[in-house]
């Protein structure tokens, strides 16, 4: 059964919070529970799922199927009582995978429908400011700059496939100044910080420039930029107060230019250099900042990445990857708690390595559901042209992030992360894609037996994060590149020309199929191709054990990508269902 949609059904004015976050968390449940428990089943235009521990049975109507099993959901969550469908509240739903977690895993969580609340909050916040605004298209005046914040700061609802993808800790007050979804803007709060109390590193001669020049400071002061929200919640810390009694900070108060928070919401953009700031806040699963490893790691990678990043460029000059090389904080003494709250890591911007004439684009608001204004989404880069057309931007689109990712774990030992807030793309004035950006070097991961010398180089506490073992590296790249990504932007696509999409898995699978050839046919990418599970990122187990990302499990998932399902695509079911 395929189904097409209606511009109707993703239309933000008539999208509710209640459905948002109802349908996010049914699609946890079919994708970590119910799915691979073999409790669902799509017939009759619904799908239907079952709780079996807590003997409910859900039901919600579809606007597509998917073969990944990525499903559109359209309208109220029902359940069944009595014979008849009664409509089900995003809250109730909570309630009942609260229950069903429990009784499955004997563990209690106490945390989880406080933080479903926290998100629907976060949902409702971003339609009201959206709302306020208006929909139509912010006025970019062509401006490549205003055009990509746009995109960055278009995600109304964050990640469909979280159970609290817009949770933040604190009030929805406290954060929405802050909040890229409300169209934020503000200046950095600055401090100006004896030099014998900065910690900074640079993998290269002016790396720093980007901190430095926001503002003077007095002669043996370095300027230490903070993100507003982040100095309120520190700056009553007693060794910072003691710091700044002795002259050896100085509170200089905001200034500079005003900097917008991208789609991470801690790292922040004034047009030329991103700065990745901590936040004690959390913010979907863990608290947003830098831990002291991952300051000094994001400049060791890059000084380790260079003749990889080097060489991917060449062979692939469709791709580039954003370097982290530098970084600042404050040490008090070894005080962690400040070194860590005030560490902020220097990004390259989009202008270092941005082809010219090309906009980049947010490729998580190329592949978002629900239209927004900017104009990035994949339909309307498409405009009014055919399925054709549509096939020809897939298939430049995979010739440009495909082969980088696959060849930089099989011809490197480099784990990338190219989820879609993890790409930037930059498209040509007619909406083709013509480059992709890697960025973000946190979950950049080493194969340590592609690395050993240089990792040896490093401490044991810096070594030990950067690195992943073979399989696990394998299920990231998987993961990041196919389900989170792949997948994501091509139920754009479908959703434009529903028919196409065994046609758009069938390019996933000839790219893949030549990029086994190029690297002399590994097992892990012929296994791929042959149509093994995929690995899916379990985000509501994890959310559920209250394990750091970091720490994250994967549950298997069936692939679109066996050719018994390609030729089979008429009779599309659920991951899991019956067949």
């Amino acid at each position: 059964m395929t189904t097409s949609i209606s511009p109707s059904d993703t239309d933000t004015d008539t999208v509710r919070a209640d459905h948002v976050v109802a349908h996010t968390l049914l699609n946890c449940l079919l994708r970590e529970v119910s799915g691979p428990e073999h409790q669902t089943v799509v017939a009759d235009g619904h799908l239907r799922l079952r709780l079996p521990r807590c003997g409910v049975l859900l039901r919600v109507a579809l606007r597509r199927t998917s073969l990944i099993g990525a499903h559109r959901f359209t309208g109220p969550v029902t359940e069944e009582r009595d014979g008849a469908w009664a409509e089900v509240s995003w809250r109730t739903l909570a309630e009942y995978i609260h229950r069903e977690l429990r009784l499955r895993t004997g563990v209690r969580n106490d945390e989880f429908l406080e933080q479903v609340a926290s998100s629907h909050a976060g949902v409702t916040v971003a339609l009201e400011s959206r709302e306020r605004t208006g929909t139509a298209p912010p006025n970019t005046d062509g401006d490549p700059h205003l055009t990509y914040l746009a995109s960055e700061q278009s995600l109304l609802f964050g990640h469909r496939f979280h159970p609290t993808p817009k949770a933040r800790s604190g009030s929805a007050d406290s954060w929405a100044r802050f909040a890229p979804e409300t169209g934020a803007r503000f200046p950095l709060h600055h401090l100006a910080v004896r030099r014998a109390h900065v910690r900074e590193e640079a993998a290269s001669a002016g790396a720093l420039a980007p901190l430095d020049r926001q503002r003077p400071v007095p002669d043996g002061y370095r300027l230490l930029p903070v993100h507003p929200w982040q100095y309120a919640m520190l700056r009553d810390h007693p060794a910072l107060r003691t710091a700044v009694a002795r002259g050896d900070v100085l509170d200089l108060g905001p200034g500079g230019p005003d900097f917008a928070p991208t789609a991470s919401v801690r790292t922040l953009y004034d047009g030329r250099d991103f700065l990745k700031f901590s936040l004690n806040v959390r913010i979907t699963n863990c608290l947003r900042k830098n831990a002291e490893y991952e300051l000094s790691g994001a400049v060791a990678l890059t000084r380790l990445l260079e003749p990889v990043a080097a060489d991917l460029a060449a062979r692939f000059p469709g791709a580039a990857l954003l370097r982290e090389p530098a970084y600042r904080t404050l040490d008090l003494g070894g005080e962690l708690e400040l070194i860590e709250g005030f560490g902020v890591i220097v990004r390259e911007g989009l202008a270092a390595r941005l082809r010219p004439g090309l906009t980049g684009l947010l490729a998580a608001a190329v592949a978002d559901e629900y239209p927004a204004p900017g104009g990035a989404r994949v339909a309307q880069l498409l405009g009014d042209t055919g399925p054709g057309h549509a096939l020809a931007w897939w298939e430049a689109y995979l010739a440009l992030l495909v082969p980088p990712v696959l060849a930089a774990y099989f011809d490197h030992g480099v784990v990338l992360e190219p989820h879609l807030q993890n790409v930037v793309v930059g498209v040509d004035p007619s909406g083709l894609p013509r480059q992709v950006l890697f960025r973000d070097l946190e979950g950049t991961k080493l194969l340590p037996e592609h690395h050993a010398a240089a990792l040896a180089t490093l401490p044991p506490a810096l070594a030990g994060p950067m690195t992943y073992d073979r399989e696990r590296g394998w299920d990231r790249v998987v993961y990041c590149l196919l389900v989170n990504h792949l997948a994501e932007m091509l139920a754009a696509l479908a959703d434009r020309h529903p028919h196409l999409e065994p046609e758009l898995w069938s390019a996933v699978r000839r790219v893949l199929d030549e990029r086994g050839a190029a690297h002399d046919d590994p097992p892990a990418l012929r296994a791929l191709t042959a149509g093994v599970p995929l690995p899916a990122k379990a985000n509501l187990l994890t959310r559920w054990a209250r394990k750091a990302d970091r720490h994250a499990g994967y549950v298997r998932i069936a692939s679109p990508l066996a050719s018994d399902l390609l030729s089979e695509a008429a009779c599309v079911v659920a991951p899991g269902s019956p067949r």
